[in-house]
């Protein structure tokens, strides 16, 4: 089997496996969750087909949705998230040339570009998955404030993650 099939595999298997055995039972303020699982689709190539960006998305969120019981939720916002992040890979790095292959990442993004990149599809997401489980205006500043805080506190988790958790390598800007 291809490595680098193996190692998405892992991936997938090691980020799941932390999400719902370890964040999802540490909940802050009841209702602050860190989604670092976000992080195998942030991950992925940036020339992946759309297509199979999207198949793993919602796999991806239909596997969290199993396990904490939320009834397709995860995985229609992890879709959404997916289905803008090529979309935000050309907003924000549209000069920049990527090698066929490269996954989305510091050493590729910059350590500001990586958190722009990360907190724009954090948010996203957030925004989804509270409105679909809101699904009511009924108290607007406490879900935006769940949304805004729960982002932050993902992106930092997802940024905290891959510096512990990625070689980085050098690469020259442009």
């Amino acid at each position: 089997m291809n490595s680098v099939i193996v190692k998405q595999i892992i991936r997938f298997v090691m980020l799941i496996l932390l999400q719902v055995l370890v964040l999802d039972t540490v909940q802050f303020g009841g209702y602050i969750i860190p989604y670092v699982f976000l992080l195998f689709i942030l991950l992925l190539p940036m020339d992946i087909n759309k297509t199979g960006l999207l198949l793993l998305a919602f796999f991806t969120g239909l596997t969290v949705d199993f396990f904490e019981n939320t009834l397709g939720l995860q995985a229609a916002a992890v879709v959404f998230m997916a289905f803008a992040r090529p979309g935000v890979i050309r907003f924000y790095f549209s000069g920049v040339e990527f090698v066929k292959g490269e996954e989305p990442g510091i050493s590729s993004f910059g350590v500001w570009g990586f958190l722009k990149y990360v907190f724009v599809l954090a948010l996203l997401h957030q925004f989804a998955l509270t409105l679909l489980e809101v699904f009511s205006f009924h108290n607007f500043l406490q879900t935006i404030t769940e949304i805004f805080l729960n982002t932050l506190v993902t992106t930092m988790a997802i940024f905290v993650t891959v510096l512990l958790f990625t070689r980085q390598k050098k690469r020259r800007r442009l």
